[in-house]
């Protein structure tokens, strides 16, 4: 090891190979509208490991983690960056505006557009 210090890092890594950083990927990639089943792909998992290493991170399901996140940043950009919910909500991964207006109420008690 001390003739070649720059193996220590590849030798003495025990991370799983092919699996990406599961909580930076989401943080990164959650406006994405794609299947759990991609998201399981791209991080390197099958779709119960996924879900499973997902769960020991955020504490919560996949889905219920990406709606929560995704009205987060939906409530951020229509109260303080003053977006309109019909300009914002695909862009967060939300597939219709009323699927998005109805969550939106659920979480915050009143619809987005009287923000």
């Amino acid at each position: 090891m001390e003739t070649l210090p720059a193996l220590g890092n590849v030798l003495f890594d025990f991370s799983e190979p092919g699996k990406l950083d599961l909580e930076a990927f989401m943080h990164e990639h959650y406006r994405y509208n794609v299947a759990l089943k991609q998201f399981a792909y791209l991080t390197g998992r099958s779709l119960s490991t996924f879900k499973r290493d997902f769960e020991k991170i955020f504490h919560a399901t996949p889905n219920k983690w990406l709606v929560q996140r995704r009205l987060q940043e939906a409530q951020f950009l229509i109260r303080d960056k003053k977006k309109r919910p019909a300009d914002i909500y695909l862009d967060l991964g939300f597939e219709d505006l009323s699927h998005f207006s109805f969550a939106y109420k659920k979480a915050f008690g009143s619809a987005p557009t009287q923000h």
